[in-house]
């Protein structure tokens, strides 16, 4: 952040703004269009936004303070508006990622199909492609880094939100010494049966629609964002679902609930992703770490952390779309990833039954009836061939699924010519060949 802010002056000052195209004018959406007019307006425009209907883009705009976006169809009309500093709303997203003049696509649908249909079109037209969907990138994350390296773009998750949070206390950790062992986020509830209607006053209050919200307390959301952290870091999982320990006394301090971890076996393995229920502070992230040399103990035992071995480390705060456009900055300016998979998935998201599942129904979405998320490391998802929670929407059951089993390939019928299915397998090819022959 210190580095941005000067760099997007200086932008400014040259009169070349770093052009951002927003895919998707949500809730989330709303808010990353009000922030780069608000906070980044030094350095930074966002020349359009599409959205499934342009009503959604144009409120967008006028949250914003911007009420002369005009609708474009076409890439010359697109490209005319960004050329002459006017502002563009469209219902065709392929038309942001082919317009020239745009150096960055900034997606935020939570779509895993649709959006890798368009993470993967900025990337053939040689766009950064920054996105705050945990959804696409744990299910298509690592497939779709590996186009982006060969194009010599950035692919990335955005600052804010939890996973990019865990990743900037992470690198910010490795860069004073110190070994994450454990990378965490904090909970106030999580029951795996909740559903869109359960949660439907609470998404009402907030102006969310009631699946996303479910999805947040059934545990699936967090499942897909602490796997992107996992193969963004090398860790694994202690065991199918996390571990998650609820603190036995509301309003636990941290640095007690870390307590509850495994440490030893922490320090004896490459780090693992997890979660607490409970905790204070009452949102945020944290990082268990460790040091090694005697005399750095002493030093960090002065400065409150502890006797060790272990040392929390945490974010008291994640703040979503105030941060998202630093992300931005990053690839675009500095060519830096926020958040993405190094290489091959160490962690995937397996879709397990909500309740008794009957042959013959079409898998709902995330967050209502049917299903929830469950991490699991990859190399068993692979081996026992499961259904990753990012495809299981719009899938046929096969036969009856009882509540809690997690289901598998052979237990659905996936639907015909999905973009994301054809990515899915790609990956799996990709990455499971490479693993065969290391092994």
């Amino acid at each position: 952040m210190i580095l941005i802010d000067k760099a997007l002056e200086k932008r400014e000052a040259e009169k070349n703004p770093i052009r951002v195209a927003m895919v998707g004018a949500g809730f989330m959406g709303r808010g990353v269009a009000l922030q780069i007019f608000q906070a980044f307006s030094k350095g930074m425009r966002l020349v359009a936004i599409s959205n499934r209907n342009l009503g959604g883009a144009l409120r967008a705009y006028a949250v914003a303070g911007i009420n002369n976006a005009a609708p474009v169809q076409d890439l010359n009309a697109l490209e005319d508006n960004v050329r002459k500093g006017r502002f563009s709303v469209t219902e065709d997203a392929m038309l942001l990622c082919r317009a020239e003049g745009v150096d960055a696509i900034f997606e935020v649908t939570g779509s895993v199909d649709f959006g890798a249909q368009v993470a993967m079109e900025a990337i053939r037209c040689g766009k950064h492609l920054i996105h705050m969907n945990a959804e696409m990138d744990a299910t298509l994350g690592p497939i779709l880094k590996k186009y982006a390296d060969r194009a010599g773009v950035i692919y990335s998750f955005c600052d804010g939100d939890q996973p990019g949070v865990q990743m900037n206390l992470y690198r910010f950790l490795k860069g004073i010494g110190v070994k994450p062992l454990l990378c965490g986020s904090i909970k106030g509830l999580h029951d795996p049966y909740r559903n869109s209607v359960t949660q439907e006053s609470f998404a009402r209050k907030w102006g969310q629609k009631p699946y996303r919200v479910a999805s947040f307390a059934d545990g699936s959301k967090i499942s897909f964002e602490q796997a992107i952290v996992a193969n963004a870091t090398g860790m694994r999982v202690m065991r199918r679902g996390m571990l998650g320990p609820t603190v036995p006394t509301p309003g636990m301090p941290l640095s007690e609930a870390m307590r509850l971890f495994p440490i030893d076996e922490l320090l004896k393995n490459p780090g693992a992703v997890d979660y607490v229920v409970g905790a204070e502070p009452a949102a945020g992230v944290f990082i268990i770490g460790t040091h090694e040399h005697p005399l750095q103990k002493q030093y960090l035992n002065c400065y409150k952390l502890g006797e060790g071995p272990s040392y929390m480390f945490y974010t008291p705060y994640h703040l979503c779309h105030f941060e998202a456009p630093n992300s931005i900055a990053r690839a675009v300016l500095f060519h830096d990833t926020t958040l993405a998979a190094l290489d091959a998935p160490q962690v995937d998201v397996v879709a397990t039954a909500k309740t008794n599942l009957k042959k013959g129904q079409i898998i709902d979405a995330m967050g209502c009836f049917l299903t929830y998320g469950q991490c699991e490391n990859s190399n068993t998802v692979q081996n026992e061939r499961l259904l990753p929670m990012g495809v299981a929407e719009g899938c046929l059951l096969l036969k009856d699924i009882v509540k809690d089993q997690v289901l598998t390939y052979a237990d659905v019928r996936l639907p015909k010519d999905r973009f994301s299915d054809k990515l899915r397998s790609e990956q799996d090819l990709c990455f499971h060949a490479e693993q065969g022959k290391e092994n």
